[in-house]
């Protein structure tokens, strides 16, 4: 320790000495070394003699005039060049000097270069770091910033993309001008947005290694002019001598070297991988990431390879480690001086420059203000044993052995847990073990131990216990280990939870009879519907012929699942010789469809039967909809009276789908009159409409089924009904069924109900 002060001294006179050979001459930190090295050579004198004379040969700061501003206001010693020095003229320096004996704190400083430097080159702010001896940079003065955005920066890693940092590394200034492209090189300081359109980042010649950077922002755009850049070095270098006198000048730097290096001695010497945090909090007082300040060597092959990690933030080294719950680990420990202990973690590490899985458990104890972190890297044998942990754990199941000669046993925590046996009360014996399974199934778990205590065959048993939650399903597989003489000497066994897999097989086997018992019952009810579907809407076998009409209908059942649908017709002549055609389809499946089918189809024959008009009829099966018992469901339905007489088709529909007319080759669908399905609205409007017919017109009533498609839009299903009536028609009877057949290829999801309407051609 006495020799490093020594050093530490001696390089304190050598930077004082450089600092002013520098300020006199202008030259760098180079040149000035080598200027005092000639001069001792030449003289005959140590290197440290010849700093000390030039030291000495300062005027004294005591006297009469003040001393700094003599040896700093001079041309020479402000300005790189007479050119620069005209072109701004040395009063503007000369101020700036003298203001600058004034300042006595870091923070005064910048304060100060702001004011000095805001007129003569239009500087907005400007930001004074320092790089401390952990590395990276640290702001130690700035002006024209906000508090905020000061704390944010704060702290700089020691990575590549910061220009203050590449300003120190290189020893030259790094002049910003182009915000658009600096974005792309640099990582900005501020927001986002162009901000500060031009900056300057300017070494200060300290020492042989400049360790502070003066950062100036301007929000005026365009370049730096060479008279405002000779302004800005000479600015840096009057701000050198004034650096060394503040308390964080080279001794106080160095006793800091002192410490960080000693403490990352120790480090090295230590084994395995451990760090040394200081916590870095936010503007907030919320500490949101910490400093390497020491690391060994295996810390590195921890965090993945990076050597240099001293003065570098632990959520940059360590970014998968930086998380929960470590992070709060790490927090709390620091706040209340309880060592934290994580649980085991898998991680990624890098061992000789290869990266293999390993588990690891990280320590953190409270070290003065900052924390001291260890990885503790378990073994393979630590490793075997978790993963065995995890195997019961996960699969449910715990291991067992019983010793037949010293007729000890040892279960893992595992088997207690599933047994539901207090682990206090210890292991029972093997052939005990059936005691604990419920009686019935106690005998076979017995005789299989006795089968593999006296021939040593192996047994897989599951048997059932009562526990304090209840009904446990258990699988017991054992086999003996055998001696020299083939005598069984030690039993090794599992015991397995059951439990929710045999569960889920009897909720199976429960499901399957459901719906078995579901699947009769629809067929039944399927059966049942069909029945009464046939006995209520008789289908004829021939085409019939109604006031001077061929009417052929067709009915086909859905293809796809167990119910009867709703669909239904109507073809009956009226009293006065008119024609009854009726076709509709009621939502739903099942009797309650047949049933409603069966109470529309009859009544509305009954109204139009006794006079009522088919207005009137469609609005009292609304009514009746409506006021059904139970949940009311809806319906369409389309009804058409002809007149023979004037050869006349007088229709009207409820949201039914409108009817198909074929006339001279041509096939058109009618334009509906108003009209909402049946049970929709308590005030539904429905009006008639009316057809003229000729002979040879061909007229189909139909249900949805014929149209719909679950994958098609209804329009392709009106042309495709429109193109299949064109072209396959027919005046022989018998027609309707091939057309359908040809139509309605593959399974059909719905019912199809059609009324195929023909005036003969020949009126006799």
């Amino acid at each position: 320790m006495d020799r490093l002060r020594h050093l530490a001294a001696m390089s304190a006179v050598l930077e004082q000495a450089k600092g002013v050979i520098m300020a006199l001459t202008g030259c760098s930190a180079g040149a000035a070394e080598e200027e005092l090295q000639r001069r001792a050579e030449t003289a005959g004198r140590t290197v440290l003699e010849e700093c000390w004379i030039t030291l000495g040969s300062l005027p004294p700061p005591g006297g009469a005039a003040p001393a700094p501003e003599p040896a700093v206001l001079t041309e020479s010693a402000v300005s790189p060049s007479r050119d620069a020095a005209a072109d701004w003229g040395a009063a503007a320096l000369a101020a700036l000097g003298r203001e600058l004996v004034r300042v006595t704190a870091p923070q005064d400083l910048a304060s100060c270069l702001l004011d000095q430097l805001a007129p003569e080159v239009g500087a907005d702010a400007v930001m004074i770091y320092a790089r401390p001896p952990a590395g990276g940079l640290e702001l130690v003065s700035h002006a024209g910033i906000e508090a905020t955005l000061a704390a944010q920066w704060q702290q700089i890693p020691p990575l590549k993309g910061f220009p203050a940092l590449e300003a120190l590394r290189a020893g030259e200034p790094r002049w910003l001008e182009a915000a658009a492209e600096d974005r792309k090189r640099y990582v900005l300081i501020g927001d986002p947005s162009e901000r500060w359109a031009s900056r300057a980042w300017l070494p200060v010649p300290t020492g042989a290694s400049p360790s502070v950077c003066i950062g100036i922002l301007r929000t005026r755009s365009g370049p730096f002019s060479a008279s405002e850049r000779a302004h800005l070095q000479a600015a840096a270098r009057l701000c050198a001598g004034r650096l060394r006198d503040f308390s964080t000048g080279p001794q106080a730097a160095v006793d800091a070297t002192e410490t960080v290096q000693a403490m990352q001695a120790v480090f090295e010497a230590l084994p395995g991988a451990a760090m040394l945090l200081t916590p870095l909090p936010a503007a907030s007082g919320v500490i949101d990431d910490y400093r390497i300040d020491a690391a060994t060597a295996q810390a590195a092959d921890v965090v993945g390879g990076a050597s240099d990690l001293v003065g570098r933030r632990f959520q940059e080294a360590c970014p998968a480690l930086a998380g929960e719950p470590l992070w709060q680990g790490l927090r709390s420990a620091l706040a209340t001086g309880k060592p934290y202990e994580s649980a085991p973690f898998a991680y990624q590490e890098v061992v000789d420059g290869v990266t293999e899985l390993s588990t690891y458990t990280v320590r953190a104890a409270r070290l003065g203000d900052g924390l001291f972190v260890t990885w503790l890297r378990h073994g393979s044998s630590d490793r075997q044993e978790q993963r065995l942990a995890d195997v019961q754990r996960l699969g449910s199941l715990g291991w067992a052995s019983w010793s037949l000669v010293t007729h000890e046993a040892t279960w893992s925590s595992q088997v207690f847990e599933l047994l539901g046996r207090a682990p206090g009360k210890g292991p029972v014996g093997l052939t005990d073990l059936p005691g604990l399974a419920l009686p019935e199934d106690a005998p076979v778990l017995a005789r299989a131990i006795g089968e593999l205590l006296g021939t040593g065959r192996p047994f897989d048993v599951p048997f059932r216990i009562r526990t304090a939650d209840g009904l446990r399903h258990l699988r017991a597989v054992a086999e003996a280990v055998p001696d020299a003489a083939g005598r069984p000497v030690e039993v090794h066994g599992v015991v397995q939870d059951l439990t929710a897999q045999r569960s889920a097989e009897l909720a199976l086997v429960e499901s399957e009879r459901a719906v078995l018992t579901q699947h009769d019952v629809l067929r039944a009810e399927r059966a049942l519907a069909g029945r009464l579907q046939h006995a209520l809407l008789p289908l004829p076998t021939r085409p019939v012929r109604l006031a001077g009409l061929r009417v052929e209908v067709a009915y086909l059942p859905a293809q796809s699942g167990t119910y009867v649908g709703g669909d239904w017709f109507s073809a009956i002549e009226l009293p006065d010789g008119d024609a009854l055609f009726v076709v509709g389809d009621v939502a739903g499946h099942g009797i309650d469809a047949v049933a409603t089918m069966a109470q529309l189809r009859f009544t509305a024959k009954g109204m139009v039967i006794t006079g009522s008009s088919l207005t009137g009829a469609l609005a009292r099966l609304n009514t009746l909809l409506l006021h059904s018992r139970g949940p009311h469901g809806t319906a369409t339905m389309v009804l058409a009276r002809y007149a023979p007489a004037e050869r006349r088709l007088i229709w009207a529909q409820a949201g039914h789908p409108p009817p198909l007319l074929l006339r001279d080759g041509q096939a058109h669908y009618l334009d509906r009159p108003s009209g909402i399905l049946l049970g929709a609205s308590t005030a539904p409007d429905f009006a008639e409409a009316e057809l003229p017919l000729a002979p040879g017109d061909r007229v189909l009533l139909y249900t949805d089924g014929l149209v719909e498609r679950p994958t098609e839009d209804l329009d392709r299903g009106f042309k495709r009904l429109s193109e299949a009536v064109l072209s396959r028609h027919s005046d022989e009877p018998g027609a309707l069924a091939p057309m359908l057949a040809a139509m309605l290829e593959g399974e059909r999801r719905d019912d199809v109900c059609v009324l195929d309407i023909r005036v003969p051609a020949d009126p006799q």
